[in-house]
């Protein structure tokens, strides 16, 4: 079980990725925009952060680089429901760019379930001290 930080101002997004993280049995933390997600995350410790990249106020972005220089290490998964289009005038992949930035992952939404579940089981066994068979999970 892992303590996970959404930071989502779309609260049919929050709820969705809370339900499926709590079902899968994580405790889930909300926040609505990335100035309350900060202030949760500097009080409290948490083993991965959701990040929505557009949000009112402190953007994902910003809130990724805050977290970072408070706690380099964490786990970070973006999500963005901007559309990905290789469009020469298109705007910039903001995905692609928070991973050059530091994010481990990232959700395009709408996402699948199997999708969210599959990125988080990524970043937390990533961050696991390496055992005999960490593939598997025995030590």
């Amino acid at each position: 079980m892992a303590n996970i930080l959404i930071v989502d101002d779309d609260p049919a997004v929050q709820l969705t990725i809370r339900l499926l993280l709590e079902r899968a049995g994580h405790h889930v933390t909300v926040a609505g925009d990335g100035r309350k997600g900060l202030v949760l995350f500097e009080g409290g410790q948490f083993d991965l952060l959701f990040l929505d990249i557009f949000m009112p106020g402190m953007d994902g972005l910003e809130t990724m680089r805050h977290v970072r220089a408070l706690q380099p290490a964490i786990p970070i998964i973006v999500i963005s429901g901007r559309s990905i289009t290789p469009d020469a005038y298109a705007e910039p992949d903001f995905l692609k760019m928070a991973i050059k930035l530091g994010a481990v992952a990232s959700l395009q939404k709408p996402f699948r379930a199997d999708a969210l579940l599959a990125a988080v089981d990524g970043c937390l066994k990533s961050g696991e001290p390496a055992g005999p068979d960490v593939s598997t999970g025995r030590r």
